[in-house]
């Protein structure tokens, strides 16, 4: 296994390379000084988002959030503040206190979430915001619609479909480059991405007793249940704290999954993911009561951790925090 160390060498060195095959998006920065016309260094700056380039003449100075996960890599690279709206879930169980104020002083453009957790809103409402950088791309808002209105738009890597490998962590650290890159923040990243890996190492060194897992999502109103198989940040996580993901023989990162091959499984833990729009009793009382599931080893033993979406999916700094709370809960289940 690779070390703690040559893990977190690897990583500045890529962050150093202005993070050279990132997960979102690939960077190819151009030579231009900072002070020459007003230029920055690095930019004009290519990426390849979702196999379509984007080309940033600039560090983005307004932004739109149309998902809460880009929210702590923001916040870590200290650009916050250039975030001009919002809309969607932003469970306040996500930050501490500071930065929940922070959040709750950008206007919110809107709440309204689908059964399946999908942002509804009106590609009008967001060119309003007269943003150059649109973080999230929802049904009804296109690339095509917002190149128009002069914004770019970047997805995180989960989302642009294609993944073939494994997940792990490598994964974040890419992300975070990708965006110390376009925010022309990259000490900013190095220093984020050495704090985290050191959480996960701690995390990761912490015993327990589980050895397999599954991790579902929870539609709202009784719809399908959903798996998170080998492509999911899900897998990442289980595989640092040397748990099976029982259902990391499918490459697909989420699927939609019936009630016998998770009875046939029968793991040891069970992590609901959820977005925090219903109480969470409430969630699991929909998900588990009266259906085959509650025949579950974990259910009946009640080994179920329900947990807020994004500290496990798409790869941010929140899933870290996803990390750290599984290894409470694990802590939690240890005999005294």
């Amino acid at each position: 296994m690779t070390s703690a160390l040559s893990r977190r060498t690897a990583m500045t060195a890529l962050i150093g390379a202005l993070g050279l095959g990132a997960s979102a998006c690939t960077a190819r920065g151009g030579d231009t000084e900072a002070g020459d016309g007003g230029s920055v260094e690095g930019f004009p700056l290519t990426l390849v988002d979702c196999d379509t380039d984007v080309l940033l003449e600039a560090p983005p100075e307004r932004v739109v959030l149309l998902d809460s996960a880009p929210v702590t890599t923001l916040d870590g690279l200290g650009v916050l503040d250039r975030v001009v709206a919002r809309a969607g879930s932003f469970p306040g169980g996500y930050y501490d206190t500071d930065l929940t104020a922070r959040l709750d002083a950008i206007p919110v453009l809107s709440e309204d979430i689908d059964t399946t957790g999908h942002l509804q809103i009106s590609q009008e409402v967001v060119i309003a915001q007269r943003p150059d950088l649109v973080l999230g791309l929802p049904d009804g808002v296109t690339r095509e619609g917002l190149a128009a209105a002069g914004a770019d738009v970047l997805m995180p890597r989960s989302y642009c479909g294609g993944l073939e490998e494994r997940a792990g962590f490598e994964m974040l650290f890419e992300e975070i480059a990708a965006y110390g890159a376009v925010f022309d923040r990259a000490a900013e990243a190095e220093a984020l991405v050495s704090s985290l890996q050191e959480r996960i190492d701690t995390a990761a060194a912490r015993p327990h007793g589980v050895s397999t897992a599954a991790v579902l999502y929870a539609s709202a109103g009784g719809g399908p249940v959903y798996a998170y198989g080998a492509a999911s940040m899900a897998t990442a996580q289980l595989d640092a704290l040397g748990i099976e993901n029982v259902f990391a023989g499918t490459a697909q990162r989420v699927f939609e999954s019936g009630a016998e091959p998770l009875l046939a499984a029968d793991p040891d833990l069970l992590i609901v993911l959820h977005e925090g729009t219903t109480d969470e009793e409430e969630m699991l009382a929909a998900l588990l009561g009266g259906s085959r599931l509650d025949a579950l080893r974990a259910v009946r033993e009640k080994a179920v951790l329900p947990l807020l979406f994004n500290f496990t999916e798409p790869a941010s700094p929140l899933i870290v925090d996803g990390l750290e709370r599984i290894g409470d809960r694990l802590a939690q289940q240890e005999p005294a």
